[in-house]
């Protein structure tokens, strides 16, 4: 006799259905698990008997053969627990379970029966859906990450009695449903504000445009500066996750186990800030279980990198090729597996070892040579991927105190609500330009795109061909400053590119390497 339940293990962000065929024998006695289990699954059948006697179900005398097939995808971890428990009951005729095959399950058993957590639940709902499930059944701690995936049911079970109820009596069980919570994003009480800070025009301009197309950017000063201040004040200007972002995100935290602080899918934009500490396989991804790093964790947010040269040079040069790419892939002896990391890269640092280079103080103490070693822990090819760069210099006193008015009262710059304001308007114009080309952002842009939403005019080529021919720029700078002069443009409402877009853009490189020590 043979049953079939259907669970599912996620490769990379992608699910792969998983078919759990269970068959009882009229010979030889024992359970056998097949199907390329790790440990953990092979564990399964042990907790799996120990939670059905717990509920008074009884283990068949004789040979169950359990396959977890496609044979040749290795399956880890617990959750084709319930999936198997509920096999050995169909098979064994101890319940009846006409609509087994309608549902994806997903679940691990605790001893007693009750429901623990699992991961991927996401990708698994939206395979579930595309592959004509009728729903699925996942444990009421995971579920509410699938809540807004349409045209499905999604129950939400935290025992082997529900989750058998739900597949015996589906019509009874709709207060088991998940159901989507409204997707509002609230404000965050303790977010930092740019109306908190001092001063900063430049950076704070260069900031509204980094968020606007997703540019990378780089704050190098002084200590004390406000560097750290004003990274932390771009979460507030950056605009909510579009619902094809926050799927594509949703997934990567899902299979990282995070989803489940989420009901529904995730709309803040990820804000991830590594200490300088991390290892490769943290920030990249990889390990024994080949999980998403930070840099994919942050897909269609930021990563935050504080003190960027005190990162090992071996770990800032594997953020080139994603960078480039958006994307990542962990190649291993046993697996290969890719992840997203369309991420924009926000970093800041000292100019030198004592910190005070080119600062109006006078008090650096640096040799040429030490500041020169102290810029080189960052390579030319990656700070040739950040578009734009920027010095902070010190606060005078003034700006410090702030300046007042007639009447003494301190004069207050830009609320982060106001530039969200303008991010957002430069935002819709990219999403309505990018429309159906799978990209969001004018950082994305391939070549061909860059020629179709980027045409110079001649006094536009004119003006490029002087940045290019005085600054000594890369082919890869040439094609960031037009992507940054595109976003400078969608600020400014212009349909085209001018030459005063193309001449702020090359000014924001004025920080590589030879001008700074020159």
């Amino acid at each position: 006799m043979l049953n079939k339940c259907y669970c599912a293990t996620c490769i990379g962000v992608e699910a792969v259905v998983v078919t759990v065929e269970i068959d009882l024998s009229s010979t030889g006695i024992g359970i056998h698990l097949v199907g390329l289990p790790d440990s953990a699954v092979r564990e399964s059948l042990l907790r799996v008997v120990t939670a059905l006697t717990s509920y008074g179900f009884r283990i068949p005398g004789r040979r169950l053969v359990v396959n977890l097939a496609p044979a040749d995808i290795r399956k880890e971890g617990s959750a084709y627990d319930l999936a198997i428990a509920l096999g050995i009951l169909a098979v064994s005729q101890q319940i009846e379970i006409p609509s087994c095959g309608d549902f994806i399950i997903m679940g691990e058993l605790a001893l007693d029966g009750r429901l623990r957590p699992v991961n991927g639940i996401l990708p698994v709902a939206l395979q579930a859906r595309e592959e004509g499930f009728r729903g699925c059944i996942f444990p009421a701690e995971s579920a509410k990450e699938a809540a807004e995936v349409e045209e499905l049911d999604v129950y939400a079970v935290s025992t082997l009695a529900e989750a058998i109820e739900v597949l015996t009596r589906p019509e009874e069980c709709s207060h088991l449903k998940v159901r989507p919570m409204p997707s509002a994003v609230e404000p965050c009480l303790s977010r930092n504000d740019f109306k908190q800070v001092r001063g900063q025009a430049v950076a704070k301009r260069g900031l509204e445009i980094a968020a606007s197309g997703s540019h990378n950017l780089i704050l190098v000063g002084s200590p004390g500066s406000g560097k750290s201040m004003m990274a932390s004040c771009l979460p507030s200007i950056l605009p909510p996750m579009t619902r094809d972002e926050a799927i594509e995100t949703g997934k990567v935290y899902s299979v990282a186990g995070r989803g489940s602080g989420f009901s529904g899918l995730m709309r803040e934009r990820p804000f991830r800030a590594p200490h300088h500490s991390a290892s490769l396989v943290s920030l990249v991804g990889g390990g024994p279980q080949a999980g998403p790093g930070e840099i994919s964790l942050a897909h269609h947010g930021v990563l935050y990198l504080d003190e960027m040269a005190q990162y090992p040079r071996s770990i800032l040069d594997a953020l080139r090729q994603p960078l480039e790419d958006g994307c990542v892939t962990i190649s291993r002896a046993k697996y290969k597996v890719m992840y997203p990391a369309s991420f924009m890269l926000v970093a800041s640092m000292n100019p030198c070892p004592c910190g005070y280079y080119g600062d109006d103080s006078g008090r650096c103490t640096c040799p040429r040579g030490a500041v020169e070693s102290y810029l080189s822990r960052i390579s030319g090819p990656m700070m040739d991927r950040i578009d734009l760069q920027i010095f902070v210099r010190s606060l005078s006193p003034a700006e410090l105190l702030g300046r007042t008015d007639a009447s003494g009262a301190t004069a207050a710059g830009e609320s982060s609500a106001v530039i969200a304001a303008r991010v957002a308007r430069a935002r819709a114009i990219q999403a309505r330009r990018f429309a159906g080309t799978g990209i969001f952002t004018n950082a994305a842009m391939s070549a061909r795109q860059l020629e179709q939403f980027c045409p110079l005019s001649p006094e536009c080529r004119t003006t490029l061909e002087k940045i290019l021919d005085r600054m000594g720029l890369s082919a890869r700078a040439y094609t960031r400053i037009l992507k940054v002069a595109r976003t400078i443009a969608d600020l400014a409402g212009a349909t085209d590119i001018q030459p005063a877009h193309l001449l702020e853009a090359a000014g924001f490189r004025f920080l590589d390497r030879k001008r700074m020590i020159d």
